[in-house]
């Protein structure tokens, strides 16, 4: 290979890593291409070429914009990280919730801001119920029945789920899981909220 083949081939590898790294700051901070751009005193149209790496942006264009992220050059150039992978094994979820007869939310996994995903991992014992207060404006939920009957109210309304059973329903507004049965009930639950730390609404208690 030719020596200002090489040159070209590292220049577009390190446009490209930067062009990684800005947009994964950039979105972790649930920031628009126009606020970012605004931040670091640069236009919008330089933002979009650093993140797509079409462009070799100037030094002062970085320095402006790795200050605006509060993450510096340095890192700015650095090859970007992968993605952590977190394996919960078995039982060892986060009970945030507890039955008054001994059942159990266990929050079993989720993604970081500002588009949160939790996966829950629910069980309810004979008698038990939980109600929810309205989570911020967007929420979503969806669930699943393993074992049981579990009564779900959304509202005003109320839906009976047997073994199997799912069901998708918004989480901003108030709702609740009840087992009006004599043995255990058991659900999956993932909530999508998206938007965290945006500053577009208020967090809120899940689940």
């Amino acid at each position: 290979m030719q020596y200002a083949a090489l040159v070209d081939e590292q220049t577009a590898s390190l446009a490209s890593a930067i062009g990684v790294r800005v947009r994964q700051e950039r979105q972790g901070r649930g920031w628009t291409l126009d606020q970012l751009a605004a931040s670091a005193g640069v236009s919008r149209r330089a933002v979009v070429n650093v993140e797509q790496g079409v462009a070799n942006p100037s030094v002062g264009t970085l320095l402006r914009v790795s200050d605006a992220l509060g993450i510096g050059l340095p890192a700015l150039v650095a090859p970007p990280a992968p993605r952590p992978v977190t394996v919960t094994r078995a039982g060892k979820g986060a009970a945030l919730w507890t039955g008054e007869n001994g059942g159990q939310g266990l929050l079993v996994a989720g993604t970081q801001t500002p588009d949160v995903v939790e996966l829950w991992d629910w069980t309810l014992a004979a008698g038990d119920r939980h109600v929810s207060e309205a989570h911020a404006s967007g929420t979503k939920e969806l669930l699943q029945v393993r074992t049981g009957t579990v009564t779900l109210t959304v509202g005003e309304k109320t839906y009976d789920l047997d073994p199997g059973d799912a069901v998708s329903f918004p989480g901003d507004v108030e709702h609740g899981y009840a087992n009006h049965g004599d043995s255990v009930a058991s659900f999956s639950l993932a909530v999508f909220e998206p938007g965290v730390g945006s500053g577009t609404h208020n967090e809120v208690s899940h689940a």
